[in-house]
């Protein structure tokens, strides 16, 4: 049986007959020899995305939407990451996480739509082994970072709003630094794990992704081995970190919503309410696509619309965060409004 076994397509010829389909079987599940290995195939070194290709009508009108989003997340993001680093009157420690929040939704977007762009445009729809792995590293960095940052912000909330006296003493400028700097080295660490987890795997066929980038479970869908331990993995980590998150920040807003509505004042209540609405919209849009995602039984329409709600989550969310967060804003509106006269100005001065 060793001989046999020890053997490439040859031995495996040899065997079979001799041994019956079941028992061959559950040879192949215990050596973890797989169709495509018993020919000598070699392992795949490439993907290739399907993206939206099944929308051949509306590749164009796809392309213009996610470009025009695309362009409008980096104009607004980049403008007011500058300006609030520049300006110092908005180095308070809600500015100080809106620039951390522009800042990801910038890198967000750029490990994903360029990418994106090229498939919807031409027929190169390829991506290597290796550029899938740097994809999807990025990918869960900034998507678990981002989880890390709305949780941050909440508490940051709750502090402000529930314990306004212990504010100042609570959420010191080191503080927040500290907890910025833990949300980047958690979504690093857990990033580097996951994408280990799925690499680990052997890929050796078929090797079309459904889907638009190097999300985890397409990829883990087309290993050839078992992934029961690596889906094991990646449910942990959503149930241990993300869940943790949400279930932290869900818990802020109710304190935050029951402190409000104690506020005997109209006025300060809805002063109070407008100081972390903006945040609870993100927090909405952004936990609600990736629920729908992740986490409901994956229905026919469902998994029909999957790509829709990811464009939400990678797309259009970078998009809405500095309009809702910011653009709200009169000291960032008006530090907007003095960048541009002055950048207006200056170019009056050349022209001269």
């Amino acid at each position: 049986m060793a001989d046999g076994a020890s053997g490439n397509g040859d031995g495996w010829q040899d065997i079979s007959p001799k041994w019956g389909m079941e028992t061959c079987q559950k040879y192949m599940v215990m050596n973890a020899i797989t169709p495509l290995e018993k020919g000598n195939q070699p392992a795949v070194t490439e993907f290739i995305f399907l993206g939206f290709s099944q929308l051949v009508e509306l590749q164009a009108l796809l392309f213009a939407m996610v470009l025009s989003m695309y362009v409008g997340s980096l104009t607004g993001n980049v403008p007011i990451t500058a300006i609030l680093k520049a300006n110092p009157s908005l180095h308070t420690l809600m500015y100080f996480f809106l620039t951390n929040l522009s800042l990801l939704g910038i890198c967000y977007t750029m490990s994903i739509v360029p990418k994106m762009l090229v498939s919807l445009v031409s027929e190169n729809r390829r991506i290597s082994l290796w550029g899938c792995a740097t994809q999807m590293y990025f990918f869960t960095l900034f998507g678990i970072t981002e989880c890390c940052l709305l949780a941050a912000m909440a508490y940051n909330c709750y502090v402000a709003i529930c314990n306004p006296l212990c504010y100042t003493l609570v959420m010191r400028k080191g503080a927040c630094a500290q907890l910025a700097i833990a949300s980047w080295m958690v979504g690093m660490l857990l990033g580097l794990s996951q994408t280990s987890y799925v690499f680990s795997l052997t890929y050796c066929g078929p090797n079309r992704i459904n889907h638009f980038f190097c999300d985890i479970p397409p990829l883990l869908k087309l290993a050839c081995g078992d992934t029961s331990m690596n889906m094991l993995a990646v449910y942990l980590v959503a149930l241990l970190f993300i869940t943790s998150l949400f279930l932290l920040t869900v818990t802020s807003y109710v304190c935050i919503i029951f402190s409000i509505l104690q506020i005997p004042s109209t006025t300060r209540r809805q002063k109070a309410f407008s100081t972390c609405s903006s945040h609870l919209i993100v927090v909405t849009i952004f936990y609600w696509t990736i629920t729908i995602v992740y986490v409901l039984p994956k229905t026919d329409t469902l998994r029909d619309l999957n790509k829709v709600f990811s464009l939400l989550y990678t797309v259009l969310t970078p998009l809405v965060n500095p309009l809702i967060y910011s653009l709200r804003n009169k000291e960032v509106k008006e530090a907007l409004r003095k960048a541009l006269s002055k950048f207006m100005n200056s170019r009056s001065i050349q022209a001269m």
